[in-house]
């Protein structure tokens, strides 16, 4: 290839900008353990206040902030509700278990919960069950397409949730993605949550971090559980200066990725044997299915990495490409271009 790959794998290959750099070489730091390090500081004040919390904490990856805020909540014996393809539930290596002793109870097909099918989902007060603890959601919802939740779901869940007595907790990972997207403020979506996780190494362009919100005490308790799981830092602000840059300049310019990847999502519709598995898209994920006659989900992303594009097969017949800031609208028209037009199949070998 004459030109280096267009990498829609995911929107955490990006890599820090010159500016970015800066800001990470010019970064004031002190022990974080030791809460000594103003720029972390800084970053979890304005984090907070972002997100409308008392709190947060700086972590080292989403995962991290997910476990930490079940753990904060939840303890052996205890029960979570989430739907069966939540990150929380899917992708953190069965943390909810191994780390906390906690039952997952999913609900629904996939995908963000219809918040009728919540009812009766608590466990009776009986020694004989677990007891039900807390809801966790996902916003954007990866697997559900990179679909953002309806505000008024996230009313509904809540509500009832509290009408229960469970605590609820948001993987916001690309939250600032819904933001973006349904122009519902960060602390909107976030008041209806004891706990928030946001990312900042995905869409917003960092190269590590993530973030775990929420108030004082519970924050207070998630320090202990960040020492438990080997997330204290020392000299961290070197990396929390590359988050403070992001929340300061990538969070708009998310409305381009969205642009992109409904460029993308055309793209697929107008495909011989390709076509978008969860409806239009609505930020910055294409998710696409692949007819069984056209081939697997490898082939396609063997026959567009022959082409330079770069995409991830995340099942036997479904292909999820992912827009970010390190790919120009010129390289996303060629992507397009190769995936309406993909060469021809290659061969296993």
């Amino acid at each position: 290839m004459s030109r280096p790959p267009i990498d829609l794998r995911s929107d955490t290959v990006t890599k820090p900008s010159p500016a970015m750099r800066r800001a990470m070489a010019e970064a004031e730091v002190g022990d974080d353990v030791y809460g000594e390090d103003p720029t972390v500081r800084e970053l979890e004040c304005r984090t907070a206040e972002r997100l409308g919390k008392e709190a947060a904490l700086f972590v080292p990856s989403g995962t991290m902030a997910n476990q930490i805020g079940v753990g904060v909540h939840a303890g052996p014996g205890d029960e979570l509700i989430c739907d069966p393809t939540a990150h929380v539930y899917v992708w953190e290596a069965g943390g909810i278990a191994r780390h906390w002793g906690v039952t997952t109870r999913t609900v629904g097909p996939g995908g963000p919960i219809d918040p009728a099918d919540l009812e009766g989902l608590v466990r009776p007060d009986d020694g004989h069950y677990a007891r039900t603890r807390l809801v966790c959601l996902e916003n954007t919802h990866n697997r559900g397409g990179g679909r953002v939740v309806p505000l008024a779901d996230v009313r509904r869940i809540a509500a009832w949730a509290r009408s229960q007595g469970l605590a609820m907790h948001l993987d916001g990972a690309r939250l600032f993605n819904a933001v973006v997207a349904s122009g519902v403020a960060a602390s909107e979506w976030c008041r209806h949550f004891d706990t928030v996780s946001v990312c900042y190494s995905k869409g917003l362009g960092a190269p590590v971090g993530s973030a775990l919100a929420g108030p004082a005490d519970l924050i207070k308790r998630a320090h202990r559980l960040r020492k438990l799981l080997g997330g204290g830092m020392r000299q961290a602000g070197v990396i929390a200066a590359a988050a403070l840059y992001a929340l300061e300049h990538n969070v708009a310019r998310l409305a381009d990725d969205h642009e992109h990847a409904r460029f993308l999502a055309e793209a697929v519709e107008q495909a011989e044997g390709l076509r978008l598995e969860s409806g239009p898209v609505e930020t910055n994920l294409v998710w696409i299915a692949v007819d069984p006659a056209f081939g697997t989900a490898a082939e396609v992303v063997a026959r567009l990495k022959a082409r330079g594009v770069l995409v991830s097969a995340l099942g036997a017949q479904v292909v999820r490409a992912c827009t970010h800031l390190d790919v120009s609208r010129t390289e996303i028209e060629i992507a397009a271009d190769a995936i309406r037009r993909p060469s021809p199949a290659v061969s296993a070998g």
